[in-house]
């Protein structure tokens, strides 16, 4: 490997070794912040939800509730319409 190759290699892995520092550091934040959601009475796992819920699109949001509410009917732990006037 030519000696300009290597000084770009140790760049490109130097370059990869800050962002993974940064990253944890970000992580640490967001873990920081769903405490702080905790303690304020929300519940972490369903932020987290719609975290993910808002990042995808509409059709595929749609398309993801559709077969989950199928697979709950088909597993009988969906409510029936005669549960709903109960």
């Amino acid at each position: 490997m030519h000696s300009e190759d290597v000084l770009k290699l140790k760049q490109y892995i130097e370059k990869v070794e800050r962002l993974e520092n940064e990253k944890a550091e970000i992580q640490e934040n967001i873990s920081d912040v769903f405490k702080q959601a905790k303690d304020d009475g929300f519940d972490p796992k369903i932020m987290k939800k719609v975290l993910k819920l808002k990042k995808m699109k509409t059709e595929e949001r749609e398309n993801e509730d559709l077969l989950l509410d199928t697979y709950m009917m088909a597993l009988g732990l969906a409510p029936t319409d005669d549960s709903e006037n109960e």
